[in-house]
């Protein structure tokens, strides 16, 4: 009987199949696209795309590449822990398009961005889906992470960008159904709708709105609409894989409007990936799978969840798992695809500016090889992280947010110089990092994160009839609580580390912004002889949708040469 404990069914032949299928329909997209444009090897062809991309592919490009694997495992399990708060980053998506796409998106056909985190966030995506296959398949685990490498390097190598955006077209169709199909069968079972949103109220999982200004606490309305919107702002705005997108489309008009598309896929994936937590709680409202033993780790309820309701429609697991790796796929290959641009652009052409087209082409292919071998290694050390979603938030905001903060003050204060955005930009990181990196090891207690009640009576199954756990009580057992209290934590602990991971990129901006404006005054101010006005946010820039400026007359910067 469905929520009441036991071993989670394995995948069927047809659940093979149909996951099989959806990983080589991706690489065939690779295929097809690096046979398409054989004659076409450039490096502005491989890595932008030959900038002709128009604003719905893209859009579902962005969406695709941020609503990852992390997205499909850890946002239903988020709602099912916290309720439904996470569905404010609904208002955070949209402050965050508006800026993106009328302040950043016309610097960007003047300037290039460079990210300095992709690689660490791009392992933790690829371990999210290896989690999930190794739950509801029982494959060996690292198999996993280097299948999902090694297909990413396929059509990445083979394909360029062009690969990279087609492909997450496939995978966000793949995605989206893979939520529907939770849903639909959730309802079936649980006799509608309605009664999975009335057992999440009774369950207290509708209470999103929290005006408590407290910065300790993890989630409330203004650590998320404030602070989640300047951490999205960052992640849209200075990462490379994303400014690679808008780089590619054929005028700015197809750039900025792809961002509003992308506004509207975010809303739709977040609502789908929230109510499927919800469903979720529905079906285990009084057998939590975590407390009883049936999964090992937060992040694995989803796919335990999609055995136990969808086993007696074959192949249909094996299209969830689908949709989780297609997540991962998407997001893999659009970073190696970044990570490659900014090596090439940035590092190889200065150093030999001799270099043949069709020897840069060859470099791309190289570069693209390594850089997955490389992300298949951060897979490994984001196993050591915890919940996945928030442990991929945290790292955007702690290193994401000094970089911010460095290029608002290149774009708006002309005062700046490169000593004060240096000392600036290491004094954010300094202080993020110190905050992150204490939040992970003396984690905030439960009175901070107000994990909701979960129940073991109605378990027929109790696999874990060892551990003391009790009924009723809040997520944390009480033998977590207890260890919690044995171990010796500092004052700050409970301050300090304490600040909502969403704070940690309004932070680190604040203090880069702050103290290099200040170092800036002491060392003499901005010493240029000239100021370069196109380097700076221009007042033509906003609400441009008439511009006709197209991508082809742009400079193939990936990094600002002034900088």
């Amino acid at each position: 009987m469905v929520g009441t404990g036991g071993p989670v069914p394995s995948f069927s032949v047809w659940d093979y199949v149909v996951f099989a299928g959806t990983v080589l329909g991706a690489a065939a997209i690779g295929l097809f696209q690096a046979i398409r444009t054989r004659r076409e090897t450039s490096s502005a062809e491989f890595l932008l795309g030959g900038r002709q991309m128009t604003a719905v592919p893209v859009a579902m490009s962005l969406t695709a590449s941020f609503m990852s694997g992390i997205t499909v495992i850890g946002t239903p399990a988020e709602a099912y822990r916290y309720g439904t708060p996470f569905w404010l980053f609904g208002f955070s998506y949209a402050i965050m398009s508006f800026i993106t796409a009328e302040i950043f998106v016309p610097l960007f056909y003047r300037l290039g961005i460079t990210s300095t985190y992709e690689a660490l966030y791009t392992g933790m995506v690829i371990y999210a889906p290896a989690l999930a296959l190794n739950q509801i398949t029982g494959l060996d685990l690292w198999g996993v992470l280097v299948a999902t490498g090694a297909v990413c390097i396929l059509y990445c190598t083979l394909g360029g960008l062009k690969a990279v955006i087609w492909t997450d077209v496939f995978q966000m169709v793949i995605m989206m159904t893979g939520f529907v199909a939770v849903i639909a069968q959730g309802a079936v079972l649980q006799g509608g709708l309605n009664k999975i949103w009335e057992d999440a109220s009774q369950g207290g999982r509708l209470n999103a709105f929290d005006f408590d200004p407290d910065p300790l606490k993890r989630h409330t309305f203004w650590t998320i609409v404030l602070g989640g919107s300047l951490m999205w702002v960052s992640i849209y705005a200075i990462n490379q894989s994303q400014v690679q997108r808008y780089i590619s489309c054929r005028t700015m008009t197809h750039a900025k409007m792809s961002l509003y598309v992308n506004m509207v896929g975010l809303w739709v994936t977040v609502s789908l990936a929230v109510f499927s937590g919800l469903t979720m709680y529905s079906i285990f409202k009084n057998c939590d799978p975590l407390s009883n033993g049936d999964v090992g780790a937060l992040d694995q309820m989803l796919p335990y969840l999609v055995m136990a309701i969808l086993e007696e429609f074959p192949g249909v697991p094996g299209l969830f798992v689908a949709a989780a790796y297609s997540g991962t796929l998407s997001t893999v290959s659009s970073s190696i695809n970044a990570l490659v641009a900014v090596t090439v652009e940035d590092f190889v052409k200065p150093i030999f500016p001799n270099l043949s087209e069709r020897k840069v082409s060859w470099v791309n292919m190289g570069l693209s090889v390594f850089f997955g071998a490389l992300c298949i290694g951060m897979a490994g050390i984001a196993s050591l992280m915890g919940s996945i979603l928030q442990a991929a938030l945290s790292i955007f905001g702690m290193i994401s947010g000094p970089l911010l903060g460095l290029y608002f003050l290149g774009m708006i204060f002309r005062s700046a110089n490169s000593i004060g955005g240096l000392v600036g930009l290491l004094t954010g990181l300094i202080l993020t990092l110190w905050v992150g990196i204490g939040a992970q090891v003396y984690p905030p207690l439960p009175d901070k994160t107000l994990p909701l009640n979960v129940s073991t009576a109605g378990c027929l199954y109790n696999q874990s009839q060892d551990l003391n756990f009790t009924t009723d009580a809040p997520w944390s057992s009480a033998v977590t609580l207890t260890a919690q209290q044995s171990v010796d934590r500092p004052p700050l602990a409970d301050n300090w580390y304490s600040l909502s991971y969403l704070y940690f990129c309004p932070l680190g901006t604040l203090v880069t912004v702050l103290c290099g404006l200040a170092v800036s005054a002491i060392t003499g101010g901005c010493k240029q002889r000239k100021v370069r006005p196109e380097l700076f946010i221009q007042k033509s820039d906003l609400f441009c949708f008439t511009c006709s400026t197209e991508s082809s007359q742009v400079r193939p910067l990936m990094l600002a040469k002034s900088a």
